[in-house]
This record gives structure tokens, C-alpha cells and sequence, in this order.
């Protein structure tokens, strides 16, 4: 661990002069960032002046230099954690949110199979995007609140493990976002990279593979702006000695075909066993294998990915799984029947309004009725139910006859089902004449090559 804010020496710095100079457009320096971010984490400069200073940020942004220095600052406003005892390279992946992305769940034990370790410290749900915590915690017992040293314990243990953030990982960074959230300043693609890669280099990992969404149930609607923010958080993690790698991936409809905690750890799990939806396997044996090749597990992604798919046909990395689940006091019965698993008291099918193909749907709607449900938060303090949720039957491209079920609802309250249905049935897009164009999951791979020249692919 490095040395907590609390016992580091201030630098003393002009609070009015660093709002100045980004007002104007100048460069700071990293004493003066260090300090700004020093001095906010302690309480010595107040929200009016930060705040003054993130609308600066927000309208002159950042010169790379600036956003690798805000990005170190806040990493060390709080513990970098120190994994170095565990002998494989240390890898992980984050994902910018989206519907039904269940990703994660997948990707830590498949990767941990591979003999890599994966120390993921994820988030919860908040607006239309699901939360990987709120996932796991729909298997009864499963602990995402351990202590640092059980966390490491799991770790050497089965080589994965899966928490929240700690209070004293980037602590800056929950007071920033919690200011951000209030002064209109959340869009900013420098912070938005300050703010992920803090958190996420504070887990002590060498390699870092991001999953960066694009489209109707993506923060980034338009894939110039994705593109804008994978390039910003791959260059400034490769600054920070990471080894880096961004996939842009497509989030024009939902992920596999079920929406919602409990409904999407059985699809994870079909996965873990060989099966599921091919667009869902298909993306986690591509962040698989970028994960695998970038931790030394495999010498090309192709590698990479025919491994991955052998440890999924195996059954290991559901083994890998289920090992975790017990060894943070999840109830294994449920990996072993998930039928087990919280499940809503009822269900409606959500039918066709007329003939066609489906050419678009509008994927935040779909999240958006999963909230409603009460799977999902508006407000951060919002508690969520792990039962309900939306299991697909149709997505873009595919032909439905007026009142063929598009998809059910899972609910327990008929009140929120009647609102679901309503967003439900203004998502779905459907034409008796277009054809549907054919949806490509991947849309490029960014990655600096070692010479230090940009590669997409």
C-alpha cells in the first residue's frame, strides 16, 4: 500500500490561480494538480472552487500530460493495492456500461482458468446500466464487501476475485464524481478517464483490457466519442507503465437476451458451460483472448481465444466460478441448480403491435424498463430486486408475426409491469418492408503498439 493521503505533505498551491489558468486554456503542471487533487481529498479546498474548476476542464479539457497526472493523483489519493507476491501478471477488464453486459461474471474465472489473475473491483448499477455487484450479490451470501487481505486470500486462492470499491481506493475520486454529478460535468471525457482508470490501476494489475460501448444503450451514443475516450484511457494507462488495449463494441440492442441480476448470472453460466447467446460468447471470447495475450497466457489473441473456448467446452472456468462463489460465502447450490436463484412471482409476454423485421431498437428504453421493474436504480440509493428483469426472444434482424412475443417480463408488482410494458413496446422498431442491416459487435480494437505509434483494427 502506499502512503495515505492523510500522512502526505500538502502542496501549497494557488487554488484561484489553477482556475485561472484552465479558464484561459494553459497547461498545469503536475505540482498544481497534485495539490488540487491533495488539497479537495482533504478538505482543504472547498466544493465552490473545484467546481469552478471542473466546468474550466469541461470546456477547455485537458492536454494528455494533464489527464495522465490527474489520472496518477487521484490513483494515489488514496491505497495502490500491492499484489506483487502473486506470481502470474495481474489483468482485468472494465466495461463503460450497457444493457444486459454481463461480461465480467465470465471473463474473471475464464481468465483465472488461463492461469492468469484477475483482481476485479467493480461498481453497482445506477440509470439504465446494470451493475456487476448487484449481479453477484442475487446469489444468496456472495460477499463483494471483503476486507483487502480477503480480498488478497481469494486472490492466491483461485486466482479471482470481485468486490466493490473499498473506502480507501481513489477516495478523491467519489468526492469528484459526487461533485461532477451536481455541476454539469459529468460528460467530460478527461475526467470520465481520470475517474475509471484511477480506480482501476489501484488494483495493482499490469494489463488492462477495455470494453468501450457504443450506441442507443451506451453512455457514448456516437462511436467518435467512444472512440475519443478509448484512445484518451489507453494512452494514459500505457503512460502509467499498463500495457493497454480497447475494444469499441456495439450496444445498439442488449447483450445476450436476458436483462436483470438473477436472470443474467443463469446466462452467465450457460456461457461458463459452453452455451449461451453467440453474441454474448462471442464478445467474451474476444475480451478473453485480448486479456490472455496481453497477461502472456497466449502469444496471439487467436491463441488467446481458442484457449478460452477450451476452458468454457472444459467446464473449468464454470469450476473457477463456483471456487469463488464459495470462497466468498456464496451458496454453491445455486451455481450447481440455478434454478435455485431468486425468481419473480410472475410473468407477461410482451407481443408484436404488427408483422416485420426488427431494423432497431432502442436499447436504453430496454434498460430503462428493467429500472422500472425495480431491477435497476434511478438514484443511488435506490435498493434493487434481484428476481425481475426481461428475458428477449427477438433482437435486430429477426422476423415476428403481430402478437408473437418479443420478450417477457419477469416482475413483482403489476404496477411496474404496466410501465415496462409500456417502454418495452415503444423500443422495438420493426418495418414490413427494410431490411435489417447486419449489426457488427465489434467495432475496432485501439491499442498503442510498443514503438508508441496508435493501432486500430
Amino acid at each position: 500500500m502506499n502512503e495515505s493521503p492523510e500522512n502526505q505533505t500538502p502542496v501549497p498551491i494557488s487554488m484561484l490561480e489553477v482556475i485561472r489558468k484552465k479558464r484561459d486554456g494553459k497547461v498545469l503542471s503536475r505540482v498544481e494538480i497534485e495539490g488540487l487533487v491533495q488539497g479537495y481529498t482533504t478538505g482543504a479546498i472547498p466544493d465552490y472552487q473545484v467546481s469552478a474548476w471542473l466546468m474550466a476542464v469541461m470546456l477547455r479539457g485537458l492536454t494528455r500530460a494533464e489527464t495522465s497526472d490527474l489520472t496518477d493523483s487521484m490513483l494515489r489519493s488514496g491505497d495502490v493495492l500491492d499484489l506483487s507476491e502473486l506470481a502470474a501478471r495481474k489483468v482485468d477488464k472494465h466495461s463503460t456500461g450497457g444493457v444486459g453486459d454481463k461480461t465480467s461474471l465470465i471473463l474473471a474465472p475464464l481468465v483465472a482458468a488461463a492461469g492468469l489473475n484477475v483482481p476485479m473491483i467493480s461498481g453497482r448499477g445506477l440509470g439504465h446500466t446494470g451493475g456487476t455487484l448487484d449481479k453477484l450479490e442475487s446469489i444468496p451470501g456472495f460477499n463483494v464487501n471483503l476486507s483487502v487481505s480477503e480480498f488478497r486470500s481469494v486472490l492466491k486462492t483461485c486466482g479471482c476475485a470481485m468486490i466493490g470499491q473499498t473506502s480507501e481506493i481513489a477516495p478523491s475520486d467519489r468526492k469528484l464524481y459526487a461533485l461532477r454529478d451536481v455541476t454539469g460535468t459529468v460528460e467530460s471525457p478527461y475526467l470520465i478517464c481520470a475517474s475509471i482508470m484511477s480506480k482501476k490501476l489501484a488494483e495493482g494489475i499490469d494489463a488492462l483490457v477495455l470494453d468501450v460501448k457504443t450506441g442507443s444503450g451506451a453512455f457514448m451514443k456516437k462511436e467518435e466519442d467512444a472512440v475519443f475516450l478509448a484512445e484518451l484511457m489507453v494512452e494514459t494507462g500505457e503512460q502509467m507503465g499498463k500495457t493497454m488495449v480497447a475494444l469499441i463494441t456495439d450496444m445498439n440492442q442488449p447483450l445476450g437476451m436476458h436483462v436483470g441480476n438473477s436472470l443474467e448470472v443463469v446466462e452467465s453460466l450457460e456461457v461458463l458451460r459452453g452455451g449461451g447467446p453467440q453474441d454474448l460468447k462471442e464478445l467474451c471470447l474476444e475480451l478473453a483472448a485480448w486479456m490472455l495475450h496481453l497477461g502472456g497466457a497466449a502469444s496471439t489473441v487467436e491463441d488467446g481465444k481458442s484457449i478460452s473456448m477450451g476452458l468454457l467446452e472444459s467446464g473449468e472456468a464454470w469450476e473457477k466460478f463456483r471456487q469463488m462463489v464459495a470462497l466468498q460465502g456464496g451458496d454453491v447450490g445455486v451455481i450447481d441448480d440455478p434454478g435455485r436463484l431468486p425468481h419473480s412471482k410472475y410473468e407477461l409476454d410482451i407481443g408484436s403491435l404488427k408483422s416485420g423485421t426488427i431494423v432497431a431498437i432502442d436499447c436504453e428504453a430496454i434498460g430503462m424498463a428493467c429500472v422500472a421493474l425495480g431491477g435497476g436504480r434511478e438514484k443511488k440509493e435506490d435498493s434493487v430486486d434481484p428476481a425481475v428483469g426481461i428475458v428477449l426472444h427477438h433482437k435486430i434482424g429477426d422476423r415476428v408475426a403481430a402478437g408473437e412475443p418479443l420478450c417477457t417480463i419477469h416482475h413483482n408488482s403489476q404496477p411496474r409491469a404496466e410501465r415496462a410494458t409500456q417502454l418495452l413496446l415503444g423500443s422495438y422498431d420493426i418495418s414490413e418492408t427494410s431490411p435489417a442491416l447486419k449489426q457488427s459487435l465489434i467495432h475496432r480494437v485501439i491499442r498503442i503498439a510498443r514503438e508508441g505509434h496508435r493501432g486500430t483494427g
